[in-house]
């Protein structure tokens, strides 16, 4: 049986991904490209790279066809077009140049390569979409989730940080892709007037001392505000990273986010929390862990808003329900992956890859 996944292609050349406006073909539109979770503008680079590929199929008079995990380019088209991106990648001097370019062409491939393929908004195949199955939550207005994504994960139908927006909205909890700029810009933007110590990342930074929610509450008390009074009103509410991407990805993230940290506030080090206990995400059956003491982003986010809970400064806003709302989530995305896989004659575990490295 011929995998219909395998044999998607692109339909760029016969017009009708594109879209037009006033008589000028735009190949990714505002809708669109926010159709997919996000509420930023369309990424320049990202946009220029689309162009680039439209040019491409038109120099060649040939379409892109797109296949496999990750919306990866096939054929002639995919020789060609890796000699032209290489060329580019390389004739760039500055690394900061060259990270972005990798992360648009790696976005802009994932979007072309999944469109009128998966559904945009839980980012499934349209036959196994769960969206009329996922239950919608607020979040207490004093919480701001950033989920900062490696461009390799975008789009990926077992990612777990998607659950986050589909169920508290992408104001709550928004999608910041790793080497975009305007994504970076605008999460930046956002800790420089909240101030360092509203800013956290979920992270095991094993160079620092670890921190625990208490030491939130500890900094919170030493503002200017009235803890309580900001508690209730959401008032410059608290910052939370996530990091999605492998564990090797995340580490260059975090390198990413700290120096940054240092431009900004003049100081080493990003405050970082490590979470007391992590039970072990659903999605675990799926797709485990490196080691017992890691979890998908996700579970994460169940685990942070579950420990806020049990501080009495953070126990009347709901979080435990909010945790809950998401681990509803996490339960939904496995199901609808094991009842594709079982749909397509796949085995629905994996094999442990887990290490036995705690203390």
């Amino acid at each position: 049986m011929v995998n219909p996944r395998m044999e998607f292609r692109s339909s760029v050349s016969n017009g009708s991904i594109c879209s037009s406006s006033s008589g000028e073909e735009a190949v990714i539109g505002v809708e669109e490209w926010q159709g997919w979770g996000t509420s930023s503008a369309v990424p320049a680079m990202v946009m220029e790279v689309v162009q680039n590929l439209k040019g491409l199929e038109e120099d060649m008079n040939a379409q892109m066809s797109f296949g496999g995990l990750g919306g990866k380019l096939k054929g002639n088209f995919k020789v060609q077009e890796d000699k032209k991106h290489r060329a580019t990648y390389k004739a760039l001097a500055d690394s900061e140049e060259k990270l972005q370019f990798f992360s648009a062409r790696q976005i802009a491939c994932r979007l072309l390569g999944s469109r009128g393929y998966l559904c945009q908004k839980c980012w499934l195949a349209k036959e196994d979409c769960m969206c009329s199955k996922v239950v919608p939550s607020m979040l207490w207005n004093g919480i701001r989730f950033w989920v900062y994504m490696h461009p390799k994960d975008f789009l990926r139908q077992n990612n777990t940080g998607k659950v986050l927006w589909q169920i508290f909205g992408v104001q709550a909890a928004t999608l910041c892709l790793y080497g975009i700029h305007e994504h970076e810009e605008i999460m930046w933007d956002a800790f420089k007037l909240a101030g360092k110590c509203k800013v956290w990342c979920l992270y095991p930074n094993k160079n620092a001392p670890s921190k625990t929610v208490m030491d939130i509450v500890s900094c919170e008390s030493t503002g200017d505000l009235d803890l309580d009074q900001q508690m209730t009103n959401g008032e410059r509410p608290l910052h939370f990273i996530l990091l999605d991407g492998t564990w090797n990805n995340s580490a260059a993230m975090f390198r990413r986010l700290k120096e940054q940290a240092k431009l900004v506030w003049g100081e080493e080090g990003l405050p970082c929390i490590s979470l007391a206990m992590l039970g072990a995400s659903p999605m675990h059956r799926l797709r485990p862990q490196p080691s017992w003491d890691r979890t998908c982003t996700a579970a994460a986010a169940v685990g942070l808003l579950a420990e806020l809970h049990q501080v009495p400064e953070f126990s009347s806003f709901g979080l435990e329900e909010q945790a809950e709302a998401v681990e509803d989530g996490l339960e939904t995305l496995l199901h609808a992956l094991t009842a594709r896989r079982l749909r397509m004659g796949r085995s629905i575990t994996r094999k442990e890859r887990h290490i036995n490295n705690i203390c």
